[in-house]
């Protein structure tokens, strides 16, 4: 029993030993490691100077040039014709005993916009003056018909002068302001504005004063605004009534009369309205 206690107390003091030389040992390598250096610096050297900060204008994000304000950007992608094929057919409502029914299209699930140089294309006045006036507002702009093509555009008016209409080429468009809906006089001053306000158009009168159309119009009871590039129509609560404009506010439409680029006059042709890719 004597032996067994000796021994352990051999081992236990000799643990005890090592335990104490680690300890040692690792103290002297934190002392080494704590030692510094001291910086030197030549007699002339200068610290270099730092500039007061300057205020910069942040750049956009990508995704924010995709807003006007708080609301989407309006793009050609808004309008997309609004046709599709689960409407139902409808007669000749003038002649409903004539066996002529009208079909709608399938929409833009089955059709592109108007081509031009095979790409999509909606005359470009159009969409910067929807951008312009949601803008200034900061209402979002509601477009009720944009492009439509020939097919969709007989199934919403089957009249006989809506078969030119210029939103079978991308030149026309339908709209109202969200939240103005009552104030379309408002928005008409806007575009009166625009044309005003943009350097393309400054010292131009061709572009910057506006007539008025008195000639009689059994759609509309507001006298149309033109000028050398667009025509502007009031369309009143009970006026102009069709497919797409089913909705119990007035609303204004917008038609192109002369292309920007080409300076050329706009004109619906029936080669121009089949003009887009089928799916």
């Amino acid at each position: 029993m004597k032996r067994i206690r000796k021994a352990f107390l051999l081992s236990l003091s000799l643990l005890m030993g090592c335990s104490g030389l680690e300890k040692s040992e690792q103290e002297n390598l934190r002392r080494n490691n704590a030692k510094g250096e001291f910086v030197l610096r030549n007699r002339d050297e200068r610290n270099y100077t730092i500039e007061t900060p300057r205020h910069r204008i942040r750049k956009r994000y990508p995704w924010e040039n995709a807003y006007v304000g708080k609301h989407s950007k309006i793009t050609k992608e808004f309008f997309r014709c609004k046709g599709s094929s689960l409407n139902p057919p409808h007669v000749d409502p003038k002649d409903p005993s004539r066996p002529l029914n009208y079909f709608d299209c399938g929409g833009s699930q089955k059709h592109s916009l108007p081509l031009r140089e095979d790409k999509e294309f909606i005359y470009p006045i159009l969409i910067d003056l929807l951008n312009f006036i949601q803008e200034k507002t900061d209402c979002k702009i509601v477009i009720t018909c944009g492009h439509r093509c020939p097919l969709h555009n007989a199934y919403a008016d089957s009249a006989a002068s809506n078969q030119s209409s210029k939103h079978m080429i991308g030149a026309e468009v339908d709209f109202y302001v969200q939240g103005m809906q009552q104030k379309p006089q408002e928005i008409i001053d806007l575009l009166f504005q625009y044309y005003r306000e943009n350097p393309l158009y400054l010292e131009n009168k061709q572009y910057q004063e506006f007539q008025r159309l008195e000639k009689p119009d059994s759609l509309i009871s507001t006298p149309p605004w033109f000028n050398k590039e667009i025509f502007i129509k009031l369309y009143k609560k009970n006026e102009g009534r069709d497919f797409d404009n089913r909705h119990p506010y007035p609303y204004i439409g917008i038609q192109v009369r002369e292309d920007r680029l080409s300076k050329e006059k706009v004109v619906c042709t029936s080669q121009k309205a089949n003009t887009f890719k089928r799916y």
